[in-house]
């Protein structure tokens, strides 16, 4: 407990370390502004090819460790009424499931990745979890939710008709769907099966957006996240965390790495981008949502090899979905 104690505390003020990078004259190439004239971007069937070499080098798991600290900081997901549903997206080798479906024994996981490499990962490490009765309640999808979109089994555009009508008129939100009592015994091994159905998943109550939405382009990004708005209940929850600005790992891309403002590529052509709380409270309350909860999370730590002190930032929000 004492370790996980010591991973929430906050380490530093954000507030001072920008004082001090700013005023590095050897870091100040990361906040002039950005040349736009410059070599075109991959297409985003490019990027899902980055990440597959990604997790094809990283093949064993331990690149990405288990999120042990997820339901600490989302408590929501332990609180939640039972059968709710969850879309993780960006699910990567499973490394954000797995602690739900340990904490939850009745809460359905839809997860999705745009690497299909990634995904026969989660389904790996899910397996040999030993977490019991997951065959029904955890399902793996490929989709690149910033070009494509959210698959229609999972909210479709009647569920999703509902959904903003009921927010128009503000109106207590049934979640059950027209067919509910129909569907109610209805296998759900696969999201193939889904599709076969009548109506659909009926939306979700939880999104989880982990580490995943920095690896979007900045432009995609309002796009991406209305998708998440579209397919989340009323009153449904976005849980996010992610890189946020003077980051560690932000200092130590080299001027040519920079394809944005704030945003880089890394030499293996995965990309980054790195928040700030401005930046993430624009991005979803321009699509919709409600804030929360909003906060850098500034966590010292020693590389055990070096003895080198680090500095991570991270950026904690919670979202709501309007009723």
């Amino acid at each position: 407990m004492g370790r996980e104690a010591e991973y929430f505390s906050k380490d530093f003020d954000w507030e001072k370390l920008k004082q001090e990078v700013e005023s590095n004259p050897s870091l100040s190439y990361h906040f002039q502004p950005f040349d736009s004239i410059s070599p075109s971007l991959p297409s985003p069937s490019q990027d899902s090819q980055a990440w597959n070499q990604f997790h094809i080098r990283h093949s064993t798991g331990r690149f990405f460790k288990e999120r042990r600290y997820l339901l600490k900081e989302f408590s929501e997901l332990l609180s939640c009424d039972e059968y709710s549903k969850v879309l993780e997206v960006g699910c990567g080798n499973g490394s954000t499931a797995l602690p739900i479906l340990r904490g939850r024994d009745n809460i359905t996981i839809y997860a999705c990745d745009c690497s299909n490499e990634a995904l026969e990962m989660a389904n790996k490490m899910i397996e040999v979890s030993k977490v019991g009765s997951v065959a029904h309640r955890f399902h793996l999808f490929h989709c690149d939710f910033s070009t494509n979109g959210f698959p229609k089994w999972l909210a479709c555009d009647s569920c999703q008709g509902n959904f903003l009508q009921k927010q128009h008129d503000q109106f207590p939100f049934v979640f059950a769907s027209p067919n509910a009592e129909e569907n109610k015994d209805t296998s759900l091994n696969n999201s193939s099966s889904l599709g076969e159905r009548k109506c659909c998943a009926g939306g979700v109550d939880f999104v989880t957006l982990i580490f995943s939405l920095s690896a979007v382009p900045l432009h995609r990004m309002p796009s991406a996240i209305r998708e998440c708005f579209s397919v989340l209940k009323p009153g449904g929850l976005l849980l996010f965390r992610d890189y946020g600005l003077y980051d560690m790992t932000m200092l130590r891309f080299e001027p040519d790495k920079r394809v944005g403002f704030r945003e880089y590529m890394r030499s293996d052509g995965t990309r980054s981008y790195f928040f700030c709380a401005d930046t993430v409270r624009d991005l979803f309350t321009g699509s919709g949502f409600n804030e929360l909860e909003l906060e850098y999370c500034c966590v010292k730590s020693t590389n055990r090899r070096t003895g080198k002190s680090m500095r991570r930032v991270w950026v904690h929000g919670k979202f709501q979905k309007p009723f």
